[in-house]
């Protein structure tokens, strides 16, 4: 061989090279990430369409340049819907590896536990990532709960999802009801739950609050809770002042200081501590209950021991200075 083609060789590897650092640094090299930014691969889309958006939001150069790169170089594994995270500097290899093999961004919507429907909805429709509307919920058909969502789905079916973890949870607890309780359908111990969770802020009180209405209920008695008086007036949103007495005589389908037994509806939507407390209530002949100044309760079975804890309230407010 002449020094002439030894040349020519050597100039052509030099170039084969140099094109295959340049096709590889096309690949491994850093794209046009400049900051961590989110990317969504919509429900369906294929690999070429997904490049196609690459390149319109800007995150590489070159749709064609990204497929060709893909096929010789990266993996054969189908891309994932959803919405996924590219950090700063990421190389078109490592956007294909997230899209491939990520994880996908997951956001959360939490309902807790005593929320009412009208609320439920108010959050479902102050979300700016979740698309479409939805009416207000019935009440107590709601599970509280922190239940994620994907950007861009709807806001039915994250609604959906809320209400069939409700009609779950009250499918599995039902049949472990204790014998002898004071409900006698699902439908309601979701209705008494409500009361339960409108009624006490401490988790370990549920049972004995439970406990309370399931024996008034038992030897029909008024069940007097305040909560039912304001639903029908506010439908689930805060009353904001004091309960006037006229609304506390009112005739309604709710207000338990005018009607025995259970009001029509939920008060709110349960949650499911609340649902296995009304289903599990404490052994207890307790039938009055008062606030006891510490966000919890006094409990009494008889109206003596219960006008005992009356006057101390009383004393705590006036320390208070509230009376």
């Amino acid at each position: 061989m002449s020094r002439r083609v030894q040349l020519i060789a050597i100039a052509a590897g030099f170039v084969l090279f140099a094109g295959a650092l340049l096709f590889a640094w096309g690949w491994y090299g850093a794209a046009d990430v400049e900051e961590d930014r989110a990317f969504v691969v919509p429900s369906g889309a294929s690999l070429t369409s997904v490049a196609t958006k690459l390149q319109e939001e800007g995150v590489i150069h070159s749709a064609p340049g990204f497929l060709l790169r893909a096929k010789i170089l990266g993996s054969g594994d189908p891309i994932k819907a959803g919405e996924f995270l590219l950090p700063a500097g990421a190389s078109p290899a490592q956007i294909l590896n997230t899209l491939q093999h990520g994880e996908a961004i997951r956001r959360f919507i939490a309902v807790p536990e005593g929320l009412p429907s009208v609320l439920v909805h108010d959050r479902l429709m102050a979300e700016p990532l979740l698309t479409g509307s939805v009416p207000v919920p019935p009440e107590g058909s709601v599970l509280p709960e922190s239940y994620d969502f994907g950007r861009g789905e709807s806001r039915a079916q994250v609604l959906e999802r809320m209400q069939q973890a409700m009609k779950e949870t009250v499918a599995e607890l039902w049949p472990k009801r204790s014998s002898d309780i004071a409900v006698s359908t699902p439908e309601e111990a979701v209705i008494l739950a409500s009361i339960v969770e409108k009624e006490t802020g401490k988790a370990g009180e549920r049972p004995m609050v439970a406990a309370v209405y399931s024996n008034r209920l038992k030897m029909g008695m008024r069940l007097q809770a305040d909560p039912t008086i304001i639903y029908p007036i506010t439908k689930g949103r805060p009353l904001g002042r004091r309960i006037l007495q006229s609304e506390i005589r009112a005739v309604n389908d709710y207000n338990t200081y005018s009607m025995a037994g259970l009001p029509k509806g939920p008060i709110t939507n349960p949650g499911r501590a609340a649902i296995e407390a009304v289903l599990h209530p404490a052994d207890s002949d307790a039938i009055y209950m008062v606030a006891d100044g510490t966000g919890g309760h006094a409990f009494a079975d008889s109206l003596a021991g219960h006008n005992r804890n009356v006057a101390k309230w009383r004393a705590i407010r006036r320390a208070r200075g509230e009376m």
